[in-house]
């Protein structure tokens, strides 16, 4: 069977965003009947509903699908999540990675599941250090382990292609709760994250 992709937008969402995406164009001196850009206020529309559509998901609904009972009581770490998020100051992308562990208290859940956190909150208009809390706070909400740990390190394109012009700085952002707080405990979680 031949590949079959499909995706579902609202239609009156998409319309108006069309508009204001033509609109934009014109604004900006281009013409938007010219061939090359009579469908990019379209595509613009259901990129930006994809880029978003974490709006439409609950993370702690994802982890509550997938919890499960279990005695066990050390780090559990997925490391280096991909993620891709909008900055919400000036809707540029900002990309990079996630590290993230949790020390269960009596409940683990599926290792992808903390991916599809990450993916949730960079779904969104986002700045950096609200998109760490975020994971953090979904995490330590649900499954109420002995402590939480995320660390993101991510490149924005408004600091790359506009402003200061700085194309190799990174943004490390971290937050931690419970055990994490405790030095022994942080510095175990960095050193096998490779920081």
């Amino acid at each position: 069977m031949a590949y079959n992709k499909q995706e579902s937008f609202d239609e009156e969402i998409t319309s108006g965003l069309i508009d204001n995406y033509r609109e934009c164009i014109a604004l900006l001196g281009e013409d938007p009947e010219r061939e090359g850009l009579q469908k990019t206020p379209e595509r613009m529309a259901k990129a930006m509903q994809y880029l978003t559509q974490g709006y439409q998901t609950d993370a702690k609904a994802i982890l509550e699908g997938a919890k499960f009972t279990e005695a066990y009581s050390e780090m559990v770490i997925v490391k280096d999540i991909e993620l891709y998020s909008m900055c919400e100051h000036h809707m540029l992308p900002f990309f990079g990675k996630a590290h993230v562990a949790y020390i269960p208290n009596g409940y683990i859940t599926g290792l992808s599941k903390i991916a599809r956190v990450v993916d949730v909150y960079s779904r969104r208009m986002q700045v950096q250090e609200r998109l760490t809390h975020q994971i953090l706070d979904a995490i330590q909400d649900t499954l109420r382990p002995q402590g939480v740990a995320v660390v993101i390190e991510a490149q924005h394109l408004c600091m790359m292609m506009r402003g200061v012009q700085k194309q190799n700085s990174v943004t490390t952002t971290s937050a931690f709760s419970g055990q994490f707080e405790h030095g022994a405990t942080r510095a175990e979680f960095m050193k096998l994250i490779g920081r």
